[in-house]
This record gives structure tokens, sequence and C-alpha cells, in this order.
């Protein structure tokens, strides 16, 4: 009897979320994989659904409360949008006006409206990012606020500290904010010395057993930190001492970010303010207080492009996907998981076939074999179609930076991969200046005289076990 019992109620649930997929599913073929799992793998099928399969576009985490303020601005992106590009419109800059269709899809997708007057700085490794935020965090008169995918303890978490505890007790705010599993590490003696100092510190979607099925698969990916509203950073480095001493296995870890003033600054502001909201229940860091009238500090323009799981869009994959698709003379690709979907994958095979000089370039190490292999399964398709693949052969190389056509560069926390386009938090700045990218394009080529560059007729000669091992691996890579 309770076998029956129990086996009723499963196929209730089944059925039910055989409604679910069929209402809010995205993609027939994903819709039509978890239908099959649901009613063929006993259990299991339902876990993983519960665990990877919600359409979080249409079942959101968060939902952004319109106040007053938020309405009035959403009524400027939507004003900006509509009048952008018309003969009407104020006179833009030539670097907006030629980028007239990738600016609306930004400006629609991600609410983010570019700016002008930014002084943007790349930040080459962890020192240079560390010694920049230290320096800035220093001279902070009012507020400082963090965020990291992954905080660890180390020599730069205790920098972190001391500077925390001193900048509190001379008045100055302080709000903190970590992924719960990518620091998952950071020890809880760490924890209660930053609460100590009585700095308000949040962990974003906890692991709590009561909601751990429904968030594990969905983390915030983004690195930022704002002081007094004035500079901003962000990029794709973490604080972790690997980034200044390396580890025993991989070495140095070679990144990009960015430091940022100006305009860009007050989106940032509000990227971090709305996980704010989310993880801490609060709403004060979307007071109009924290969103000042920036001065012009600078000669770049630039625009915040953020996307999550429950944004309305995928934006970053729209950014990506609109760069690679509209290059006329070359992109260049450096990214540590480039595990890009069909659409990237025929985004980019297009470019190359098309005389697009397509280059990628990657670590030829890795932090996870399973990865390693996922990248690897889409070599042979790169390279068929002509697209440059080259491995860097120094440390671990985990820089997130696509440039093109000496025009556009973005940079952020964003992987070229499933995960970071539709279970991550991630944020990029996109950069409209043709000196900005034409120096990283001369970064990327040195670069690439010093890795080695994968040649196709041998790659296809590799062993069985190695195409074994690919295959797996790429069943595998959209929850990798």
């Amino acid at each position: 009897m309770s076998t029956t019992i129990f086996l009723i109620i499963y196929f209730l649930i089944a059925i039910a979320l055989m409604g679910r997929l069929i209402l809010y599913g995205m993609r027939p073929t994903k819709t039509l994989a978890w239908l099959l799992a649901i009613f063929t793998i006993p259990i299991g099928g339902m876990l993983f659904y519960f665990i990877m399969g919600r359409n979080r576009r249409k079942n959101k985490f968060y939902k952004l409360k319109k106040t007053k303020e938020i309405s009035q601005y959403l009524a400027k992106v939507n004003e900006y949008y509509d009048s952008i590009g018309k003969t009407d419109h104020a006179p833009l800059p030539a670097p907006i006006r030629n980028q007239i269709k990738l600016v609306k899809l930004l400006t629609k997708s991600s609410k983010f409206l570019p700016s002008t007057g930014n002084d943007l700085k790349v930040l080459k490794n962890g020192l240079a990012t560390f010694n920049a935020i230290f320096k800035a965090m220093d001279k902070a008169e009012h507020y400082i606020h963090i965020q990291y995918y992954i905080f660890e303890d180390g020599k730069l978490a205790q920098q972190f500290l001391s500077i925390l505890q001193r900048k509190v007790k001379e008045g100055v705010k302080v709000r903190f904010m970590y992924d719960a599993l990518g620091s998952r590490l950071l020890s809880r003696r760490y924890i209660k010395q930053l609460k100590e100092a009585e700095i308000e510190v949040y962990n974003f979607l906890p692991m709590r057993f009561g909601r751990l099925i429904s968030s594990i698969n969905y983390r915030n990916h983004r690195k930022i930190v704002i002081v007094d509203g004035s500079v901003a950073f962000t990029g794709g480095i973490n604080v972790s001492d690997k980034y200044v001493d390396g580890d025993s296995v991989l070495g140095i870890w070679h990144d990009t970010h960015l430091r940022l003033k100006g305009p860009i600054v007050n989106s940032l502001q509000a990227v971090f303010a709305m996980d704010w909201s989310f993880a801490s229940g609060k709403d004060d860091v979307l007071s109009a207080a924290y969103f000042l009238e920036q001065p012009q500090t600078g000669n770049s323009i630039a625009q915040t492009v953020a996307s999550g799981p429950d944004s309305n869009f995928s934006s970053i994959h729209q950014l990506y996907f609109s760069i690679i698709n509209k290059a006329e003379k070359y992109v260049y690709i450096t990214n540590p998981y480039i595990i890009p979907g069909e659409s990237l994958l025929e985004a980019l095979r297009v470019a190359a076939l098309g005389g697009v000089d397509v280059r990628l370039l990657l670590s030829s190490n890795s932090d996870s074999v399973l990865v390693k292999w996922a990248v690897q399964s889409y070599f042979e398709d790169f390279l068929e179609a002509g697209v440059k693949i080259y491995l860097y052969p120094e440390g671990f190389l985990h820089s997130k930076v696509i440039i093109s056509d000496d025009t556009l560069t973005t940079i952020g926390t964003s992987n070229v991969d499933i995960r970071s386009f539709e279970q991550n938090y991630e944020v990029n700045i996109l950069i409209y200046e043709k000196e900005f990218t034409e120096k990283l394009k001369q970064d990327f080529l040195m670069d690439c005289k010093i890795s080695r560059q994968i040649n196709y007729q041998d790659y296809i000669k590799r062993s069985k076990v190695a195409r074994l091992k690919e295959g797996i691996a790429k069943v595998f890579s959209p929850v990798l």
C-alpha cells in the first residue's frame, strides 16, 4: 500500500513538473531532456530538475522594488532607448554613434546607459589590483562596499581586515558580501572578526537545508569594490593568495581587473545595491544618497552589463554574441572556460569562416580536469572553421577579456560558458574606445607569442581515449 501511495504522489509531482516545463521551458531540446529525465530516472531526475532545471527568468529569486527613484530611472532608460539615433536626439559621441545597435541592445536588456567622462585603468594580475584596492580603501571617508565570489583566508584577507577595522574606527561604513558557496572555506573566525568590528556581513544565497536544493546551482560570481561612490573595481580577480603567491599545483594565477572612476561607478553601485538588498533584505543602499552626480574624470565611454539567472535577458551572453557577430577584422578572446553552447559556437565558426581573425587564448593548465576536457571538446569544431587557439604556458590564466576591431573591449567576471550565462550573477564593463582596445590588443598578441598554438592536423590525430574523455565531459558541460 505504501509503495502504491508513493508512486501516485511521485507521478502527480512529475505531471505537475511536466506542466511547469511546458509553461515555462525555454528551449524545446532542454524541455524534452528534462521531461525524459523526470520520467525515466526515478527520484534522481526530479531531484536534478529542482537543483538545475528551473527557469529562473520566469521564477525569480528576487524582484526589485519599484520605488519612485527606480521608476524615474527606468523611465529615463526607456526615453534614451527610444530617442537614441534619431535626428532630433542630442549629438552623440562617435563611438556611440558607430555602435547604435549594440548600445540599444544593452540598454534595453541590462537597463544601464552608456556613460562618458570615465577614467578607466587596466590592472593586470593580483599585485597591481590589490595595491590599487588597498590604496583606495585607505582614503575612504564615508563607506566601503565589498562583494566577492571567492574570499579566502590568507595574507590578502588579513590586509582587508586590518584596513576595514581601522576605517570603521574612523567612522567609515563598511558593507561586506560574499557568495556562500564560492567562499565556503572562509573561516567563521574571520567572519566573527568582521562582525566584531561592526562591519555589516551577509552571504549570498546561504546554503541552508530548507533552500539548499533550490539555490545551490545559482551563484553570485561578481567581484565589486566601491569606495565613497567615487572609485570602483571589478573584473576576474577574487581574494585569494594564489593571485599573488601562486599555489603548489598551478603557480601564479594571472588575471585582469579594472579600476573605474566617473559616472560608470553609479551603475556598479546599482549592481551592488540590488545584490545587497537580496542578500540582506535591506534597501538602504538603493537610496538616492548613494547615487550622486559623478564628475567627468576622463575620456572613456563605458557601459555596465549585468545579468543573472533571474534577470529578464541573458545580457552578457547577448553582449558576447553581438561582439562576435559584428566583428569585421578580428575578435580576440581571453578566457579559461570557453564552453560556448550552440549559439556562440556557431557565431565563432561563422566569423572565422567569413575571414575574421578569431583567436582564443586559454590557459594550458586547468583547475578542474572535467572542465579541461569539456573546454577541449570544442577545439576540433573551432579549428576546423579556422579559429586559432593558443595555450598560455605560465601559471593559470583566469582573465575574462574580449576585444574586437580596435573599437570594443569587455572586461568582467563572466566566462564563456552556460553557467555564466544562465546560472551565475555576473557583471562586465563594455568600453567603447579605440586607444584602450589597441593597447589590450598588443598585450594579447604578446601573450600569443609566448603561447603554444594548436595545429588542426595534429589535433585531429589525438587518441580515442582523449576523444572519449572530451565526449563525456561535453555531456556535463551545461552544469560545469
